[in-house]
């Protein structure tokens, strides 16, 4: 999915917590970003099947479903296999990152979270993914 068709990068963010949603929207919005929240997994793969978007943003532990799980499901849509995916956590998880990996996790970052970082992570996200899009179309 290439960003250069939309004014705005989209960004799905997954959480089940309405106060972090609101916390990341804030940020997200403030540097220039759309987005769309999610408090589920399928509302996830719903959304992101109806409105594909540039990259995903989800924590880990969604009340019983896997934020790594999410991913899975969505690189076996053709059309969202392509989108990376960052992971947000609060919980220590041993292998999170060597999980995240193995589906397209872009970047782990605990919570609570700078938003500078997040910000600087998911434009280095974008970047690459942009990147790779045309390495792959030239």
């Amino acid at each position: 999915m290439s960003t250069s068709l939309r004014a705005q990068p989209l960004i799905l963010v997954v959480d089940h917590e309405q106060a972090l949603l609101d916390a990341v929207t804030a940020v997200l919005t403030a540097s220039g970003f759309a987005c769309r929240c999610c408090t589920s997994a399928e509302q996830a793969v719903a959304e992101a099947e109806h409105a594909v978007p540039d990259l995903i943003l989800s924590d880990t532990n969604l009340q019983g479903d896997s934020g790594v799980e999410i991913g899975r499901l969505l690189q076996q849509h053709p059309r969202l296999a392509d989108v990376p995916t960052m992971f947000l956590s609060g919980a220590q998880i041993p292998d999170i990152i060597r999980r995240s990996n193995g589906v397209r996790g872009a970047y782990y970052l605990r919570k609570p979270f700078d938003a500078e970082v997040l910000i600087e992570l998911i434009e280095t996200a974008l970047r690459r993914s942009r990147m790779a899009e045309v390495s792959s179309e030239g």
